[in-house]
């Protein structure tokens, strides 16, 4: 299947989609404290998201229940909203989808919820550095899997290992499009389609401690590693405009 390559006003489309979860995600960490349960934390999230003008694309997509993600401690990524409450101590992670004029914006951050252990701190950093070294990176002839090996080298290079079977994606008119961008090298680095202007893309590095197998758990979404240890994401909505990746996802 042909990857997308956006004219400028459908990119400007995306930017604004973008910009309600950027928004999104910084009012949330703002406003998230100890003692909140993941249901309230998802209506507050929904209800400022839609009050910027969009809906929450993640609500209903392929039968997901909530309109945020909320991923907590060993959840890696798609946690479902319950009756539990954050307490200090423990990691969130936050993953926001919007559709706007018809097209898609997501990104995902992991926040500390009070104070957090310096292993944790770590850990988050791992993933939030690894998204910007990667966007840094971007070149446009470039290929995706060079772009995965990038990610995968970076959160090597921490003391992490990635989660497999997870990727980033495409974006546009559908919230998933191609191409699959894995967070790991598969193949050889300069096989499979190339960068292109025009391009939009989800990167989102998933961050496991020891083993990067995924097991999926009793609720059919949230995914965690088989070591059962705390886990991190972090995910940006980027265009290739100018021969270099543009963050469109930011508040």
């Amino acid at each position: 299947m042909a990857i997308a390559l956006r004219k400028a006003a459908e990119i400007e489309k995306l930017r604004r989609a973008g910009a309600v979860v950027g928004k999104t995600l910084e009012y949330l960490q703002a406003e998230v404290k100890p003692g909140m349960s993941l249901k309230e934390i998802d209506a507050m999230g929904e209800e400022f998201l839609r009050n910027l003008g969009a809906e929450p694309s993640f609500k209903g997509l392929y039968g997901f229940p909530a309109a945020v993600c909320t991923s907590v401690n060993e959840v890696v990524i798609h946690g479902v909203p319950t009756d539990y409450r954050v307490k200090e101590g423990d990691i969130l992670g936050l993953d926001i989808g919007s559709r706007l004029e018809g097209y898609y914006g997501d990104a995902a951050i992991t926040m500390a919820v009070g104070e957090i252990s310096e292993a944790d701190e770590e850990l988050i950093a791992c993933s939030k550095d690894a998204l910007y070294t990667a966007i840094e990176e971007i070149r446009e002839g470039m290929r995706f899997k060079e772009l995965s090996a990038i990610l995968e080298d970076f959160i090597i290079s921490r003391g992490f290992v990635p989660l497999r079977d997870y990727c980033g994606h495409g974006i546009g008119t559908k919230p998933h499009d191609e191409p699959n961008i894995p967070n790991y090298l598969e193949g050889k680095a300069k096989q499979g389609p190339k960068i292109k202007r025009g391009m939009v893309f989800c990167i989102e590095p998933m961050v496991c401690h020891k083993s990067g197998n995924p097991v999926l758990l009793e609720d059919g979404w949230s995914v965690v590693s088989e070591d059962g240890l705390n886990a991190s994401h972090y995910e940006h909505q980027v265009a290739i405009v100018d021969g270099r990746a543009e963050i469109l996802t930011l508040p």
